[in-house]
């Protein structure tokens, strides 16, 4: 979905002799704000020239062959990692060594690799975005080769006013995240546990861990569970596990109207009839009492740095925070409460386990049991990466509350 207010680039482009200001309207997912220089480039820059460009701030409108982009930002990719990364990635892998060493240093180094690593994230990303192109107000692009991305962009970023002729331009890596949420929507995410696919949208986060899914499997239900709350649903995973699991009625709710029409369509594929959604932040309203109460909220207490990272980062632990605040009151007599939260945030020293089990408390709230896994994804297992002691020693649990 387009913020409602535009806004637009301009730039000097150089045509049979004359040079003219052309105006566009700027896309980015990511919130940069509008490039205030633009060149133009083509395939006759080298990438040096556009790395030298792009680490200046200069923004780079494509000029030449599609495929080319394609191939210029790769390689722009790698002389980041080459002049950036290393040497960054060594004070991080030195400090990490010193942490492995020495307790009292890892209570200091951790969160700062963190942090670091956040940073070196962030000024790939700035640099990498700085490759631009344009397209008409049908999402059509006029490069060499260039593939149909209409149906693709549309998709991501609603459409354009056609009335106008509003062409548009944005930086490369958006449209490829764009073509690359087209193929999760098409393909779909296998939950295994589940023996059925996921479909997420663009901007929605989409489940590729789904290792605490056996977990919400496993959990007993309830004596009674005649309603249930899935609290921030995204792609509707947790309200398809509680209806499969035979929850009468479903409430699921979220702000984000790109996880709303997400849900939306996921349980329309799986014609579950037992599921309602409602925008809300956070708990629904007119609602009957929760027998039980679902949240698989953000688990690391960090700022985001886009509405792409909201699934990721919740800064000072606010949505977590709000969702144990306001169980209580909506739980029905004997009702439970289901929290899924990865203890990575505690290793990485974001949040204590004293914090956690506080926030418990202060909202009347007290542990009944709870369920743990281990994580499976890649990083997990690479221990070249410089948070591997974090993330080799995550656990993911289903923290079952009740009232105190």
């Amino acid at each position: 979905m387009l913020p409602t207010e535009k806004q637009y680039v301009q730039w000097l482009e150089n045509k049979d002799g004359n040079d003219t200001f052309h105006n566009a309207r700027w896309l980015s997912e990511s919130n940069h704000l509008p490039p205030a220089r633009i060149v133009l480039v083509d395939d006759k820059t080298t990438a040096d020239e556009a790395y030298r460009l792009a680490c200046e701030g200069t923004s780079l409108l494509w000029r030449g062959d599609f495929h080319n982009a394609k191939q210029l930002l790769q390689a722009l990719a790698r002389r980041i990692e080459r002049t950036n990364e290393r040497s960054e990635q060594r004070k991080i892998k030195k400090a990490a060594k010193s942490t492995a060493e020495s307790d009292s240093a890892s209570s200091k180094e951790i969160p700062n690799l963190f942090h670091q690593q956040r940073q070196i994230q962030a000024q790939r990303s700035r640099i990498l975005s700085r490759l631009l192109l344009e397209l008409d107000a049908n999402y059509v692009s006029q490069l060499r080769r260039a593939p149909d991305v209409s149906a693709a962009c549309t998709a991501a970023f609603g459409q354009l006013d056609k009335t106008i002729d509003e062409s548009c331009v944005l930086s490369f890596r958006d449209l490829q995240g764009a073509l690359g949420a087209a193929q999760w929507r098409e393909k779909g995410v296998p939950i295994e546990s589940l023996g059925l696919s996921i479909f997420p949208h663009y901007g929605v986060f989409a489940p590729t861990r789904h290792e605490y899914v056996p977990l919400l499997l496993d959990a007993p239900l309830p004596k009674i569970h005649e309603v249930a709350y899935d609290i921030g649903t995204g792609t509707g995973l947790l309200a398809v596990i509680l209806a499969q699991r035979g929850v009468p009625q479903v409430i699921a709710t979220d702000l984000n109207p790109r996880a709303l029409a997400c849900a939306s369509e996921n349980f329309t594929r799986l014609q579950l009839a037992n599921v309602q959604l409602q925008q809300a932040d956070l708990y629904p309203t007119d609602a009957p009492l929760a027998n039980l109460i679902v949240c698989n909220p953000p688990w690391l207490p960090a700022k985001p740095s886009s509405p792409l990272e909201y699934a990721v980062y919740d800064a000072n632990s606010a949505m977590l925070r709000g969702f144990l605040q306001g169980a209580k009151t909506h739980l029905a007599k004997r009702g439970e409460v289901w929290l899924i939260l990865s203890d990575l945030a505690e290793h990485l020293q974001l949040r204590t386990r004293d914090e956690l089990l506080g926030w418990f408390a202060d909202s009347g709230l007290k542990v009944k049991y709870r369920l743990d896994t281990t994580p499976k994804h890649g990083r997990s297992q690479d221990d070249t990466d410089p948070l591997y002691a974090a993330r080799s020693a995550e656990i993911t649990s289903l923290w079952c509350l009740e009232p105190a």
